[in-house]
């Protein structure tokens, strides 16, 4: 199966597999998949990542984590910029989420960063998701 935005087809895999509390969930790999997997680990929405090779494919395994009570640690995941109408902001107009208790991930010509961490390094970039 292709489709046209594979990192939409990420978040869609992993909201589904938490809204059915699954432990864990596959997606095609890729370099901007793997760090969006990374900053949703450091940022505690997930337990963990792994990029792994089945049968030629490389895929990388996100672990889901949830509450005591089995509550997703995410409860949204939403694709900003899409390929149709793709949204880039600059360093003084990155947003907020939920006035902080979110994150934005964002593509920088420093790397894919958080928000938070876009607004300290003073750089700007293309919004791809926010998550809380």
């Amino acid at each position: 199966m292709t489709t046209s935005d594979p990192i939409a087809d990420m978040l869609t895999r992993i909201r589904n597999a938490m809204r059915m509390r699954h432990a864990k969930v596959d997606v095609p790999a890729s370099k901007l998949k793997a760090d969006i997997a990374r900053i949703l680990k450091e940022e505690g929405y997930i337990l963990n990542y792994k990029i792994a090779e089945e049968a030629g494919k490389k895929t990388i395994k996100i672990y889901l984590k949830y509450t005591a009570t089995n509550q997703p640690a995410i409860s949204r995941i939403e694709r900003v910029s899409r390929p149709g109408c793709r949204v880039y902001v600059g360093a003084s107009s990155i947003p907020k989420v939920l006035g902080g208790l979110g994150i934005n991930i964002l593509t920088t010509p420093k790397g894919v960063m958080t928000g938070k961490a876009a607004r300290k390094e003073r750089v700007g970039g293309e919004l791809i998701c926010q998550v809380w």
